[in-house]
């Protein structure tokens, strides 16, 4: 059977393929049809590129100048794991007219490194570092498409959603925070047709592996007595990372882990009973029997009470939000927003911070202007509807693309009574 994850059967001639695929992409960017022999995973891919308005004639744009992209870079998790990508990949790279890439969880290129020619020929389709290649702007590539899915992908010349990308072939795979599953980019391999091969799909993904290997290392887990991580954006069951537990919460859990973390001093049971529930009349003891309920499944040592408060340090994915927006860094902080906190939660605590802290990631955006961060919110479920952002991104886009915003605008105008 064969794998519909690799792009090339061992049987396939590839100059037929490139044939046979070139008329598919001509059929669907044309006449909007789905041709043999377009893999599913491919096939979804130019649905998905096709409905952000991505041209197939286009390229993708450089959001991060040189001032900008050597501090963020040095500053991102990934830095710690490039020595063991570039020694797994970078000889082969090299000797094989390839180029190793590794790009963040918004598909912004990091690092381009490899062959001297390679890289001045991928210069002139702006696969270059600082370049974004996330599937919505860039359509359908390895490590825009690896991100999207979330798993390792394989794309042979027109399988490329972008005429210019036909020429090259690329595999890529996720790469994740080891800790916490969190995606905080990808890998990519980007050459020729001899890429198509199957093994190159199975290295990238060895490769990916060992990076999170090597990241685990250098940034163990917490243990007993250290700090934890909270994880509570755009999932409404929060998961803590303590030591070597993984602690997925219940709902209601989730909200008090939420609670204790901001206010690290502690805070007394009304004050909680204010912070969780909408409900006057709810009993003292409806609370004390579910923070005994938590205690149990935590343990003294993370819950302690007079007041309530948690005994060590928390890590929450919300504050890390709050900071980098604080320190102006806007596309780290979008990096960081997964989504709305805890976003079935009617807790009112919950409720005011989620909205604070949406509000205050779309004013930074706005301010920023920049229509590669606009539009990552723009088109994700939660900015989906956010007709101040979608206005942002119509005076922000290029003339080209603007014609695809205001239609947007003018349908939520008319949604929303604006």
């Amino acid at each position: 059977m064969t794998d519909p994850w690799v792009a090339l059967a061992a049987d396939t001639d590839p100059g037929e393929q490139v044939g046979a695929l070139r008329r598919a992409h001509e059929a669907f960017t044309s006449a909007g049809r789905l041709e043999r022999p377009v893999r599913t995973v491919v096939g979804q891919s130019w649905l998905r590129s096709a409905r952000a308005r991505v041209s197939p004639d286009g390229a993708p744009v450089v959001e991060f100048g040189a001032d900008e992209l050597a501090p963020y870079r040095e500053a991102h998790p990934l830095a710690r794991a490039m020595p063991v990508i570039r020694e797994l990949m970078g000889a082969y790279a090299t000797d094989g007219e390839h180029l190793l890439a590794v790009c963040d969880a918004q598909g912004r290129l990091l690092w381009v490194e490899g062959h001297a020619a390679a890289r001045r020929r991928a210069g002139a389709m702006n696969f270059v570092e600082g370049a974004r290649w996330a599937e919505s702007v860039a359509g359908t590539n390895a490590p825009g498409t690896a991100l999207a899915v979330g798993r390792p992908v394989q794309v042979f010349a027109a399988e490329h959603f972008l005429r210019p990308v036909q020429q090259w072939t690329c595999a890529a795979a996720p790469l994740h925070d080891p800790h916490t599953g969190r995606v905080l980019g990808a890998v990519d391999i980007t050459g020729g047709d001899r890429l198509a091969h199957p093994h190159s799909l199975a290295f990238v993904q060895a490769v990916a592996r060992a990076a999170e290997s090597q990241l685990a290392l250098l940034a163990p887990a917490a243990t007993d007595g250290g700090s934890v991580r909270l994880s509570a954006l755009g999932r409404d069951e929060a998961l803590l990372v303590a030591g070597d537990r993984r602690i997925r919460l219940s709902r209601r859990h989730s909200e008090i882990l939420v609670a204790l973390a901001r206010r690290p001093e502690g805070v007394s049971g009304d004050e909680l009973l204010i912070e969780l529930y909408e409900d006057e009349s709810v009993s003292p003891v409806t609370l004390r029997a579910e923070l005994s309920r938590l205690r149990r499944l935590l343990g003294p040592d993370l819950l302690h009470s007079r007041p309530y408060r948690l005994g060590v340090p928390v890590d929450a994915d919300f504050d890390t939000v709050a900071r980098r927006l604080g320190s102006g860094a806007v596309a780290g902080a979008l990096d960081a927003y997964a989504g709305p906190l805890l976003p079935g939660s009617r807790a009112p605590g919950v409720v005011r911070l989620r909205r604070r802290l949406a509000d205050q990631v779309r004013a930074a955006l706005i301010a920023r202007g920049d229509p590669g961060l606009l539009a990552d919110w723009a088109y994700s479920p939660w900015g989906e509807d956010d007709l101040p952002v979608w206005r942002a991104l119509a005076g922000a886009v290029p003339v080209g693309q603007r014609a695809a915003v205001l239609a947007r605008v003018r349908g939520l105008d008319a949604e929303q009574g604006g």
